[in-house]
């Protein structure tokens, strides 16, 4: 990997308040907290109103990194939203958020990754900034997937979630935050998780689901657990590091047992890995910002420690991470 020049130096989240729990669910749908437990660890989620969107939430985390660290962003050069439930099919959320803020000199444009877009934005900010092209970017994370679900069906309603998290990437060639990284593909997978749009034939194969969220869970956990334990492995041996060096492993919540069964195979800790599934669900590319912010939270992850930031979803695509966390403690 060529030398990095771009430190995260940044960190803001946004949650909508409406919170819908396991035995909330139970009134909707032929399920049981203990049912849902078992099989994902979710205990609770947050799901939007009917007129918040994906770009309110956007706003409120960038809010939230600029409170919290006391910086500005009128002067980012581009902003990235990884999302995949945007307001509208255009303009952007990240056009949207460039007229909120008044960035003057800000390129804008949203990132489709599926559950992959947060470290995806991450991967793409750092090249562009290390290139030279760019100095401040803002990566956001951010999704209402509420809105694209069939709340009659148990195998999908019960897991996603809404929220946002934003970070802010900014040149620094004295303390670079970026150490590794690997992306792959599975394209074939894709009928495996998607939602239908122009198109309602995938590989000869009709469509389902009306544009809502259609998943074959078993089939997705089967790719993950395979998948993501050697990816981990690509990105220490690149950085010429091992499983001890790492402080914190994080990856895309998308269900707690998955995590675990990645954890298991890696020969990592759970009491070394941080997620947000259990009480914001599956919020697809929101989940890893929202985890380090969790982490921050609970006074786990410092700055200087060296992280493992994994996503994957939807594509069937992953992009994995190796970061040294440049945030500073507050």
């Amino acid at each position: 990997m060529s030398q990095s020049r771009a430190r995260i130096t940044a960190i803001g989240t946004y949650i909508p308040e409406r919170v819908l729990t396991n035995d909330d669910l139970e009134k909707m749908v032929d399920t049981n907290n203990e049912w849902i437990v078992q099989r994902s660890g979710i205990k609770e989620r947050r799901i939007t109103r009917e007129n918040e969107f994906t770009s309110d939430l956007c706003i409120k985390a960038v809010k939230n990194l600029m409170q919290n660290y006391d910086k500005t962003v009128d002067d980012v050069d581009l902003i990235i939203v990884a999302t995949t439930t945007s307001d509208f099919a255009f303009p952007s959320v990240a056009c949207q958020l460039q007229e909120v803020f008044k960035m003057k000199s800000a390129g804008a444009f949203d990132l489709n990754a599926a559950c992959a877009g947060f470290t995806y934005g991450l991967h793409v900010a750092n090249g562009l900034i290390s290139s030279g092209l760019h100095k401040k970017i803002l990566v956001i994370g951010g999704e209402t997937l509420s809105k694209a679900l069939d709340y009659t069906d148990r195998s999908t309603c019960i897991l996603f979630g809404d929220g946002a998290g934003a970070v802010l990437v900014e040149y620094d060639e004295e303390n670079p935050s970026f150490i590794s990284n690997v992306l792959g593909t599975n394209g074939k997978g894709g009928i495996h998780l998607y939602r239908s749009g122009f198109s309602k034939e995938m590989h000869g194969m009709k469509l389902i689901g009306d544009g809502n969220l259609v998943q074959n869970g078993r089939e997705v956990y089967k790719w993950a657990v395979r998948t993501i334990p050697n990816g981990i492995q690509s990105l220490l041996a690149k950085a010429n590091l091992r499983t001890e060096d790492i402080n914190w492993f994080v990856p895309h919540s998308a269900n707690l047992r998955m995590i675990e069964s990645i954890c298991e195979k890696s020969n990592i800790s759970m009491d070394h890995t941080l997620y947000s599934v259990e009480k914001m669900g599956n919020t697809s590319s929101a989940s890893i910002p929202l985890a380090l912010h969790l982490g921050i939270k609970e006074e786990k992850l410092h700055y200087g420690d060296t992280m493992v930031l994994f996503g994957f979803g939807g594509g069937l695509t992953y992009t994995g991470l190796i970061v040294k966390w440049g945030v500073p403690d507050r």
